[in-house]
């Protein structure tokens, strides 16, 4: 007689379920958990990459097959600059690392740099933790390439490896993401340093995971630094710039998302009896299954989802203000859907005293008078076109 079954390996069985007969869990990367942190309030990614759906094929399935990803060529240079940043034992980088982050310690003259080599991703984890404690114990400067840390995802463990770790002298640990979009000027593009930010925050949370295990012998937990080092080529040079980021912030929410996925199971029980995401399904049944979860679209999504024409296509057929971006759905308030936005901006919707709705009006009243006529009095698209036309022909 099997045992019985326990509300997690219920759970798991569920997610296998949903994956398809045979198919194995897609692992989640830094990438990814940082996606889920940059819009937490979408349910339909949580479940999926909790679940492990491949959703690159699933996007094929559902005949909006997905552009996201790096190009051969971006992956080749980020390399080749990679290679150069770390050259001669990482010197350049501990360079970087002293000027931008720990300017009051000793000189890095020369850094241990310990192999990490090990049998498979846990070896290297493994591997990885007993660098950490002996570099600590040491209290000099030592650059961890390429560590192999594990964070728990949802009970199971999500394998990660960051560009580099610099371990301090003080013991503190630092994270280093390298990067190969330019810093001009000593600053770089608002989005990718965000999204760089989000990544290494995940970093940072499976060696704070790393430092509590060390602690657990009695010693003190070294501390991990909660400013990161990003580099990346400087103006359109391939030589290194540098500066600290704060990622408390991005931390904290990836923190909370995590603990989302940890309650899948409240999202799994809205779906209907049989409901899979396997690829092999037919496209109805396949979008109905991927349609009963809610999703929360944004244009920031294409940048980060494989899923993300799906979802837009799906929320400009719903006329929802989400696809007019996250800063114009704040402003509209519980006004959801275009239709709702146009109701309430010519007085056939919407409570006068709504914020919103005010200021929707008043926006429709300024235009009518910019226009020379009057909101009450505006043409519909069919008479505005027909006036454009009839304006054109007479201007020929």
């Amino acid at each position: 007689m099997p045992p019985p079954r326990t509300r997690g390996t219920a759970l798991r069985h569920q997610l296998a379920e949903l994956r398809g007969p045979g198919v194995p869990a897609r692992a989640l990367d830094a990438r990814a958990l940082a996606a889920l942190a940059a819009n937490p309030g979408c349910r339909r990614r949580a479940l999926l990459d909790g679940a492990g759906v491949d959703k690159t094929a699933l996007a094929g399935a559902l005949g909006a097959p997905s552009a996201f990803g790096q190009s051969q060529f971006a992956l080749t240079r980020g390399n080749a600059f990679e290679a150069r940043v770390k050259a001669d034992g990482g010197a350049e980088l501990l360079r970087l690392v002293h000027q931008r982050l720990d300017a009051g310690a000793e000189p890095p003259r020369e850094a241990h740099v310990p192999d990490l080599t090990a049998v498979g991703p846990e070896g290297r984890a493994a591997r990885t933790a007993l660098a950490l404690r002996e570099a600590t114990e040491a209290r000099a400067w030592a650059l961890l390439d390429h560590p192999m840390l594990a964070l728990d995802v949802a009970g199971s463990p999500a394998f990660l490896e960051p560009d580099a770790v610099v371990v301090h002298p003080d013991g503190t640990w630092t994270v280093v993401e390298i990067k190969s979009f330019p810093m001009l000027d000593g600053s770089a593009d608002p989005a990718k340093v965000g999204a760089a930010a989000r990544q290494a925050a995940v970093y940072v949370l499976a060696l704070e995971g790393v430092a509590a295990r060390l602690g657990q012998d009695g010693t003190p937990a070294p501390r991990v630094r909660h400013r990161v080092l990003l580099v990346c080529p400087k103006d359109f040079s391939n030589l290194p710039a540098a500066r600290a980021v704060d990622v408390r912030k991005q931390r904290a929410v990836t923190a909370r998302q995590l603990t989302r996925l940890t309650r899948l199971q409240d999202i799994v029980d809205l779906l209907p009896e049989g409901a899979s995401f396997s690829p092999e399904l037919p496209r109805e049944g396949l979008t109905a299954a991927v349609e009963a979860v809610p999703a929360a679209y944004a244009p920031e999504c294409l940048a980060a989802c494989e899923l993300a024409f799906h979802c837009r296509s799906r929320a400009r057929a719903q006329g929802a203000v989400t696809a007019l971006g996250r800063s114009a759905r704040a402003e509209l308030g519980g006004l959801t859907t275009v239709d709702d936005v146009l109701a309430a901006a010519h007085g056939e919707a919407g409570d006068p005293d709504d914020p919103a709705v005010a200021a929707l009006r008043r926006a429709a009243l300024l235009r009518a008078e910019a226009l020379g006529g009057h909101p009450r009095e505006r043409p519909g698209p069919r008479e505005a076109a027909r006036a454009d036309a009839r304006e054109g022909a007479a201007c020929h």
